[in-house]
């Protein structure tokens, strides 16, 4: 019997579909090369966190909070460095990494930055610097601006919150349907230019840096998640808010970020009276990860003056 168009269609459907068919990963295999021991996972907030928590627990605490699809293994270069004389917090936030689901399903900034509040006072810090990237600087910056006593200084690297083309104050995004669709089948070639457009070197993003941030976006529920914060982010002008921070102010920005321009820089020193920005030659949207030594250096500059 010949096959008709529509049954040539419908079985290269399914074929095709079980080619491209992307299953999470088993956290029994994730967690001996992403977990350093057991005792890293914290229960906070309704959840579990994934949590490390280094260097000297008497010195002033740093607390890291990583951008959209990374993990806490972003800072692992700045982590070790600061560690020296600093106590560093770093977790991969709701939703992403070994963290995966917040069982809630509530993905908004406000949780989000209850969790890290949760987290600050599980551990017993009251007061700590927070440095943020991107969607992590946004929470950074809006939980000074929301709970000034609880934050000594604020570093900003390359942080969200301002309205771009396609994302508009005070209304949801709409998701695209081939974004949906990496649920289901998400080939690690797909993944390589999004990354990509994070760096200015094109070496920066090798093989393992690569299999690394792949491995944790297939983390159970991860990818789940990744959607649903993405349809529940809703920008507000974020001026009002950012006048009502006074922690002093590190704005770091590449100066070669392709995903937030560093002209973006100037709506926040406008709004931050009490701000520094430094821009990073020949850096993109991840310099802690591209250049790590030469972009702490401003960093640890501004921690002790």
């Amino acid at each position: 019997m010949v096959m008709g168009a529509a049954g040539i269609v419908a079985v290269s459907l399914i074929v095709g579909g079980y080619l491209l068919w992307t299953p999470d990963r088993r956290p029994a295999d994730l967690e001996p090369k992403y977990l350093n021991a057991k005792s890293d996972y914290v229960d906070v907030a309704g959840m579990r966190l994934h949590v490390r928590d280094s260097g000297n627990k008497q010195a002033p605490a740093i607390v890291l909070l990583h951008g959209f699809g990374a993990s806490l293994h972003t800072w692992e270069a700045w982590a070790v460095d600061l560690a020296n004389d600093y106590r560093v917090i770093r977790l991969d936030l709701p939703g992403f990494g070994l963290t995966g689901a917040d069982p809630t399903g509530d993905y908004t900034d406000t949780r989000s930055i209850a969790v890290i509040t949760a987290l600050m006072d599980k551990l017993g810090i009251q007061r700590a610097t927070l440095i943020g990237n991107s969607m992590g600087g946004r929470m950074a910056w809006t939980l000074a601006a929301l709970n000034p006593g609880r934050v000594d200084k604020l570093v900003l690297i390359s942080p969200d919150g301002f309205a771009s083309p396609g994302m508009e104050y005070g209304k949801k995004v709409e998701v695209p349907v081939l974004m949906k669709l990496m649920r289901y089948a998400l080939p690690k070639g797909m993944l390589r230019p999004t990354l990509a457009a994070a760096y200015t070197d094109p070496a920066t993003l090798n093989d393992d840096l690569l299999n690394r941030y792949y491995d944790l976006m297939l983390a159970p529920g991860v990818r789940d998640a990744v959607l649903a914060r993405m349809g529940q982010v809703v920008l507000q002008d974020p001026v009002p808010l950012l006048r009502n921070i006074t922690a002093p102010t590190l704005l770091l920005w590449g100066e070669k970020d392709a995903m937030i321009p560093v002209t973006n820089a100037e709506d926040y020193r406008r709004a931050l009276p009490n701000s520094t920005l430094v821009k990073l030659p020949n850096l993109g949207h991840l310099p802690f990860e591209e250049a790590p030594a030469r972009s702490l250096e401003p960093v640890r500059a501004f921690l002790v003056k």
